[in-house]
C-alpha cells in the first residue's frame, strides 16, 4: 500500500509540473496580434503610440509584468539643413530574443533568427491578445494585412519610398508594407504570403487599409 501510495504521489507530481510547463493564458503569452487598430489607419501614434498600444491590450487580456514593443520598422531620415540624420529602427531589432509564445501557449518563435527563417506564425497561431483567430483570407471581412514596414529579414527600408506611413504618424497620404499572418497571398509566390513582407497598402487610411485587405492590425511582442 505504501509503495502504490508513493507511485500515486509521484504521478500527480509529475502531472503538476507537466502542466505548469505547458501553461497557456496571458501570464505566459509573449506574442499577439492586436485585436484592434489605432482606428485612424497607419497612423499608431509613431513607435512610441504603437508599443502603448499592445501594452494597453496585453494588460486589458490580463498580461502584467512585460514590456511589448510593436513588430515595425522606421526608415532612416537624411541630414538636411539643420535637421539631424535619424537611423532607421528594425522591427527586429526590437523585441527582444524570444522565445515567444501565444496566447494559448503555442510556439510562435524560438529566436529572432527562427523568427524570420522557419517560425510558427499561420492563421492557427497568430491569435489575438485574448486568444481569438483573426480573420483572413476568404473570410468576411478579410484582415490578413498587418503592418509591419519591413524588409522580409525584419529590417526596414530605404527611404526613398515611404513603406511606413510617414513613420506610423499618417492617416492620409503614403503606403505601408504589410505581411499576411494566414500566409495566403495574391499569388503562390513566397514573397506574397509572407507574414511580414507581402505588398504595399493602397494608403494609410483606415478605409484604404480595409480595401487592401486590412484594418490596421499589428504584431507585438514581449521583449523581456
Amino acid at each position: 500500500m505504501r509503495k502504490l501510495s508513493y507511485i500515486a504521489a509521484a504521478g500527480i507530481t509529475v502531472a503538476l509540473l507537466t502542466a505548469c510547463a505547458t501553461s497557456s493564458g496571458p501570464g505566459s503569452m509573449s506574442f499577439f496580434v492586436t485585436s484592434v487598430g489605432s482606428g485612424k489607419g497607419a497612423d499608431l501614434g509613431g513607435l512610441a503610440g504603437a508599443d502603448a498600444h499592445c501594452q494597453r491590450l496585453a494588460t486589458a487580456a490580463g498580461s502584467t509584468g512585460k514590456n511589448w514593443r510593436a513588430y515595425l520598422s522606421t526608415p532612416p531620415v537624411n541630414a538636411a539643413g539643420t535637421t539631424p540624420a535619424v537611423a532607421a529602427v528594425h522591427a527586429r531589432d526590437r523585441i527582444g530574443s524570444g522565445p515567444w509564445f501565444n496566447a494559448k501557449g503555442a510556439m510562435i518563435a524560438r529566436s529572432v533568427s527562427h523568427l524570420h527563417d522557419g517560425n510558427f506564425i499561420n492563421k492557427d497561431t497568430a491569435l489575438d491578445e485574448r486568444g481569438n483567430v483573426i480573420k483572413g483570407r476568404g473570410d468576411t471581412p478579410n484582415e490578413h494585412d498587418m503592418l509591419t514596414g519591413s524588409r522580409s529579414d525584419g529590417t526596414a527600408f530605404a527611404p526613398q519610398t515611404d513603406t511606413t506611413c510617414r513613420a506610423w504618424t499618417s492617416s492620409t497620404e503614403g503606403s505601408a508594407i504589410v505581411g499576411h499572418h494566414d500566409l495566403i497571398g495574391p499569388t503562390t509566390d513566397n514573397w506574397a504570403k509572407s507574414w511580414n513582407f507581402s505588398h504595399q497598402s493602397a494608403g494609410c487610411s483606415q478605409e484604404a487599409l480595409i480595401r487592401t485587405g486590412g484594418s490596421g492590425r499589428f504584431y507585438c511582442f514581449a521583449a523581456n
